[in-house]
């Protein structure tokens, strides 16, 4: 406790305080929501976070903090801070990442999930590659009226499932059900449940809502908590954060606890809604709800992917709170630390594991490898790869094609996929395709994508990016064009992060113009969100050229789509003026309008456009 207590008191003594918000139905500062033309009243209660402020030496104190915690592996939770800069996940993506080490079959390899914050390009393995399984069974498994366990093993086959596929198409659920129960079938939890797995597995989550609805009007058992929280989850995957918010609502009150909430705070993060996952934090906060590790463990996701100076925070509330770190806690602080090439808090951090009594799993030393890859230190990922291959299993070549293609290891990389190459999963193509892409081997990547065509009808919007990332990166922009006009022709869905890819295919080929009108388009006909990274891309290259006009209009767009504004984008904005030689009037008063404080690089930013002022006596002259 002693250590979390010092960097507390660091914390107080750069004048650093909490943000605390709660909804209400005033008319203070109200944030607008463009996605559902709906808006948020949050009412500051105290001095606002100058997060800007921290010490450095409480950012790089994370593993410190976590030493003064216990053995604890639960999930339990609590806290409240506000956003960051968001990169937006594919909005395909199942709930939310589970805090348990994950394994990877080709059952979910199809899984759409985010970029890789590596190397700016959708990610194969990450956090969001969690087990959907695990995830569906945490949310929904109920224990049922004859007193079995919830985490009773579910049967593969579920006879409501299997009446639904039966049942002709223009049946409607509700319907099919109805028939089912007049025909004296009884409709059970376990069943029920074993149901909404098997819609989960195969992401129809549409299917999935429906018989959720069915069971609320019907009510053929007492319903619990655990239906709430599924409900919630479906809600905010096939109609929206918002619809769920407002369903929320009228919850009946035994129910409405900390396990809905996080329900929904998990979808939140996984869209990329910083807003909207503060403002559900600090509502579990404020009702004073007995929170688990996993709602701080979103947080702690959400911050790494958006404004990771407010990691310390999380952990300082952690430690208040005495919420006990699980695994995806310390994966993700790895995580953090390998991005921000902090060689020696990365090590730290999983010394401090170890000595929690957590063992560093293959999916965490191929995270450290992968890192050590990016940051050059070949001898110690090659050791941690050799580790890895020591374990003669299959499931962790995709760990090894991603460390070796960094590393730059193209024997080493063909030799693990010839390993693969009789039978692959869709995640060792994915790598693969990457691994070639990144080692300037466009063919070979090439003969990876045939096979993944070969076993998906349709690739996915993450399997379609992947090969698209590769044009991009090597800058052919007609076979990035014939790709995506071949994909049109299967009849593939192009989702934010083959969106992404193509902005970059663009950019590479310095038509920056043409990268702007896709997602122009995009938001034009209202497909979804753009990603947080193809926007700031596109600002930053205009930013680049001083074209001050265009700037404004990326950054006016990502107002308008609900990304939070912090100092990367002003710091963007004023590279644009710097440019362009022209004096940035007004735009400390625009800064504080968005609660952005000033630190020392965008002071000198400042500075240096403010001489592009003329005197009075100048304009006199003219």
């Amino acid at each position: 406790m002693l250590a979390f207590r010092g960097v507390s008191a660091r914390c107080r003594t750069r004048g650093l305080s909490f943000w605390t918000a709660r909804v209400c139905c005033g008319t203070s500062n109200v944030w607008m929501c463009p996605e559902n033309d709906t808006a948020e009243s949050i009412e500051n209660q105290g001095k606002p976070l100058n997060i800007l402020c921290a010490p450095a030496n409480f950012y790089s104190s994370i593993s410190s903090c976590l030493k003064s915690y216990g053995h604890a592996r639960k999930f339990s939770v609590q806290t409240g801070a506000e956003s960051g800069e968001e990169e937006s996940d594919d909005l395909e993506d199942g709930f939310s990442e589970l805090e348990t080490p994950y394994g990877i079959s080709e059952e979910f390899a199809s899984d759409e999930n985010h970029d890789n914050e590596l190397s700016s390009k959708p990610v194969i393995v990450e956090e969001d590659d969690l087990c959907e399984e695990g995830n569906a069974m945490e949310v929904i498994v109920e224990e049922n009226a004859s007193g079995e366990n919830k985490g009773q093993k579910m049967s593969k086959e579920s006879k409501i499932a299997k009446v639904i596929f039966t049942a002709p198409s223009s049946s409607s659920v509700s319907t099919v059900m109805d028939k089912w129960v007049e025909e004296g079938n009884q409709v059970t939890p376990t069943e029920v449940s074993s149901a909404m797995l098997t819609f989960r597995r195969k992401k129809l989550y549409l299917r999935a809502l429906q018989l959720s609805e069915w069971l609320e009007s019907r009510k053929p058992y007492e319903l619990s908590e655990k239906f709430y929280s599924s409900h919630v989850d479906l809600l905010a995957k096939v109609r929206g954060i918002h619809l769920a918010e407002e369903y929320l609502k009228h919850i009946p009150k035994p129910f409405k606890d900390d396990v809905v909430h996080r329900s929904l705070l998990a979808n939140c993060v996984v869209v990329g809604d910083a807003k909207r996952a503060e403002k559900i934090f600090n509502i579990m906060k404020e009702s004073n709800f007995s929170i688990s590790c996993f709602s701080c463990n979103q947080m702690l996701l959400l911050y790494k992917r958006t404004y990771k100076k407010k990691i310390a925070d999380i952990l300082v509330f952690m430690e208040a709170e005495k919420i006990q770190p699980t695994f995806f806690t310390y994966y993700t602080l790895v995580d953090v630390k390998g991005q921000a090439k902090d060689i020696e808090g990365m090590e730290r951090i999983v010394e401090t594991m170890k000595a929690e009594g957590l063992e560093t799993t293959p999916e965490l030393k191929g995270l450290l490898a992968r890192h050590y890859a990016a940051m050059g230190v070949k001898d110690k990922a090659e050791a941690l790869l050799k580790e890895l291959e020591d374990t003669k299993t299959r499931s962790y070549c995709h760990l090894l094609l991603q460390a070796y293609g960094l590393l730059g290891r193209d024997d080493e990389v063909d030799r693990i996929w010839k390993l693969c190459q009789p039978n692959p999963f869709l995640i060792e193509c994915m790598v693969a395709i990457e691994a070639w892409g990144r080692l300037k081997k466009v063919e070979n990547a090439e003969a990876v994508f045939e096979k993944v065509l070969k076993k998906v009808k349709k690739p996915s919007s993450k399997q379609i990016s992947s090969m698209l990332g590769v044009y991009a990166d090597n800058k052919m922009l007609s076979k990035g064009k014939d790709l995506m006009k071949r994909m049109a022709d299967l009849g593939c869905n192009i989702g934010p992060l083959v969106w992404d890819s193509l902005v970059r295919l663009y950019i590479s080929a310095g038509e920056i113009e043409k990268a702007d009108s896709i997602i122009g388009k995009v938001l034009k006909q209202k497909q979804g969100r753009p990603m947080f990274q193809s926007l700031i891309l596109i600002m930053e290259k205009y930013a680049a050229r001083g074209d001050i006009h265009n700037a404004e209009k990326i950054l006016l767009m990502m107002k308008d789509v609900g990304y939070f504004i912090g100092v990367r984008h002003y710091r963007t904005l004023l590279k644009a003026y710097e440019n362009a030689k022209t004096p940035a009037y007004g735009i400390v008063d625009r800064m504080k309008a968005d609660g952005v404080f000033l630190n020392q690089d965008l002071a000198n930013l400042l500075a240096r456009v403010d001489s592009f002022k003329k005197s009075a006596v100048y304009d006199l002259l003219e």
